[in-house]
């Protein structure tokens, strides 16, 4: 018997495998296309725009346009970075507090034997967490404002009570950030297993030892997740801030609102899309943050 001259085709293997991804490739970006498009005109060429304004300066007189730094260097200066520390500090505290909020409901939820009860929360919680802009503040205003119902029969006015101002808006956040909190965190806690807590009851451990060593460093990734997206959510709100409090508290978005309409100064265009680049940059952040812990708890949740 002769022994085979050539060697077997590699059929079903990894070189075979290899192969036809590569042929799938042109087919698979050519099915992107139209994401990638979309995404480079709603995306792509806003952001060249602010970029490009945020750092060049056009002459009115003789049209000629240079490259400088001078409005990048205005936006984190005076008035414009403390509206960045402003939102900054409302968006961490907000966001504090809505994940704090939420995790509990969220608990009380998960641990309830009403079905009906945890299907009507969650849907609740669905549309209060896009509740928000102009309908908000209005609501508020008729509710908890100067001459509201609920200041008027409680005398909150008395008690030192204050809608517009930094801990009314605090407030009017933490109205539609817990329920977005409670959406997210939800099927984290779901992904809690029982028979971890079994195990560790069978070990001799305690609730809070469970929580300790196993339930929260499980949770953390989504936990920490939760909070980026709460502060992303935050930051960047405008509408219900500027029907509440105008220019009364310091805030990045109603700074860049000023400087395009000229409310408070004229020709402050560019220094208004420096502003914007600054907050994309700080979002950027955000997003790199939440990306990989929304991945990582992903692996819990499968």
């Amino acid at each position: 018997m002769s022994a085979p001259t050539t060697a077997p085709r590699p059929t079903g293997t990894a070189g075979g495998a290899t192969a036809r991804r590569r042929r799938r490739g042109p087919r698979t970006w050519l099915a992107a296309l139209p994401l990638l498009t979309f995404t480079g005109l709603c995306f792509g060429l806003p952001l060249g725009a602010i970029a490009f304004g945020a750092v060049t300066r056009t002459d009115p007189t003789t049209g000629a346009t240079a490259v400088t730094g001078e409005h990048l260097a205005r936006s984190l200066q005076g008035p414009y970075l403390g509206s960045l520390v402003g939102s900054v500090q409302l968006s961490a505290l907000t966001a504090f507090l809505g994940g704090l909020l939420g995790v509990l409901i969220a608990q009380a939820l998960v641990t309830s034997r009403s079905t009906a009860l945890r299907g009507a929360a969650l849907t609740a919680s669905g549309v209060l967490a896009n509740f928000g802009g102009v309908p908000l503040a209005f609501a508020f205003i008729a509710t908890a404002g100067i001459s509201g119902v609920l200041t008027q029969l409680a005398d909150l006015t008395d008690l030192g009570w204050n809608l517009y101002s930094f801990t009314g808006l605090t407030v009017v956040y933490l109205y539609f950030l817990t329920p977005l909190m409670v959406l997210v965190i939800v099927p984290a806690l779901d992904g809690l297993r029982p028979q971890w807590r079994e195990a560790a009851r069978n070990n001799g451990a305690t609730g809070r030892q469970f929580w300790r060593h196993v339930g929260l460093p499980v949770l953390a990734p989504s936990l920490l997740g939760g909070f980026v997206l709460l502060f992303g959510t935050a930051f960047a709100a405008h509408a219900t801030a500027a029907a509440l409090v105008g220019g009364s508290v310091p805030l990045v978005t109603l700074k860049i609102a000023d400087a395009l309409s000229g409310n408070v100064l004229t020709g402050q265009e560019n220094v208004a899309l420096a502003l914007g680049l600054d907050m994309i940059l700080i979002a950027g952040l955000v997003m790199a943050v939440y990306l990989p812990l929304q991945r990582r708890s992903a692996r819990w949740l499968r």
